[in-house]
């Protein structure tokens, strides 16, 4: 789980994180919590006199380069050895430049001759950030927790939303937290698929109504669809995984599959309907012929993804569609028949084709 402080002023982000990681402890479910930037280092800042500079005409450029030239180095010439060039760096030896007492003496040049660097500015220990981190140029430090094994980033991280909140309504109005790690990036990948929802819906009832060419047993077919979830659900509380995106795509994929069953059920009960046969015949008949078929290509599907279980990625994926396939595929040979009498129900006596039948 990940909750993101920005702003302008790295301090005030120090601050803020520091409060979230507070409520990240008092969250239960959170462990090992850590900043993106690391913690704080010591550092020395060289605060430049102003004043003295311009008496003696320099400018921080001009300390800042001479500074460069001092701690850093600065390439004299080349040499050649062999085939290659190799720089000459001038600095000044490592007991003056490596030496914290030392750098107040470290000569600067000026059109007046030479001044120490204590004469120019004055020399500040203090505790830097050793990173920081911008996201869309924007400063941003990053507060990580790690999950109790059992427990799951999003259900974690509703959990410490409303002490977050909190923290929020006490915020600049320039500085703002918003909540990052699993749960954003589930919502984002939710985001883009439920908007192609309403073009598969659209899709789908266009090839059912192509196909069965009747509103009835088109609705019929869409309200086998959720008989695969509680298998699915079933499924997943017995092996312990999570219903995550994954497992969203298989069960929106077990949806077709079942379908796909009821297609061929309820289409041979009106080949056989428009044989001649009775309801009652016609549903019977068509389950039990058509048993076997739906039967094994299940059992297939369900075979299939056994070896996809053992995988860390798509395992829910997998385990969901073997417990919601199996559990449907039973419940579809069970319910599609007592649908179809209840919904499409017609007179039981269908008189076959070519016989008379006497006035009354």
């Amino acid at each position: 789980m990940q909750f993101r402080i920005h702003g302008p002023d790295a301090d005030t982000l120090r601050r803020t994180a520091e409060d979230v990681a507070a409520a990240l402890r008092a969250t239960s479910g959170t462990k090992d919590i850590q900043f993106s930037w690391g913690e704080r280092a010591p550092g020395m800042r060289i605060a430049l006199d102003q004043e003295r500079l311009a008496q003696l005409g320099l400018s921080p450029a001009v300390v800042a380069q001479s500074l460069q030239g001092l701690l850093s180095g600065t390439t004299a010439t080349q040499l050649r050895e062999g085939n290659r060039l190799v720089d000459v760096v001038v600095r000044t030896p490592a007991a003056e430049r490596l030496s914290l007492d030392g750098l107040g003496d470290l000569t600067i040049s000026t059109p007046a001759g030479a001044s120490p660097l204590s004469q120019l500015a004055r020399l500040e220990p203090v505790m830097e950030e050793p990173i920081l981190w911008r996201r869309n140029r924007e400063m941003v430090l990053t507060v990580r927790a790690d999950i109790t094994d059992g427990l799951q980033g999003p259900d974690v991280t509703a959990a410490a939303e409303p002490r977050v909140n909190l923290l929020r309504a006490r915020l600049p109005a320039d500085v703002r937290i918003v909540t990052g790690g699993a749960t954003e990036e589930s919502a984002k990948a939710n985001a883009a698929l439920f908007g192609l929802f309403p073009i598969m819906v659209g899709a789908m009832l266009l090839l059912l109504m192509w196909q069965l060419r009747h509103f009835g047993r088109t609705a019929l077919v869409l309200a086998t669809a959720p008989l695969g979830i509680p298998g699915a659900a079933a499924a997943l509380l017995a092996m312990d995984m999570p219903f995550g995106f994954v497992a969203l795509l298989g069960v929106i994929a077990l949806a077709g599959m079942i379908m796909r069953n009821t297609v061929i059920l309820v289409d041979q009960v009106r080949q056989d309907l428009e044989a001649g046969a009775d309801l009652r015949r016609a549903i019977v008949e068509s389950t039990v012929r058509r048993a076997r078929p739906v039967v094994l290509t299940a059992l297939a599907a369900v075979l299939a993804f056994v070896p996809l279980t053992l995988s860390v990625f798509w395992g829910p994926m997998a385990v969901a569609m073997i417990g919601g396939l199996a559990l449907g595929t039973f419940a579809t040979l069970l319910v599609v028949p007592a649908l179809y009498a209840l919904a499409l129900r017609r007179q039981r006596g269908t008189v076959p084709h070519g016989v008379a039948v006497p006035a009354e």
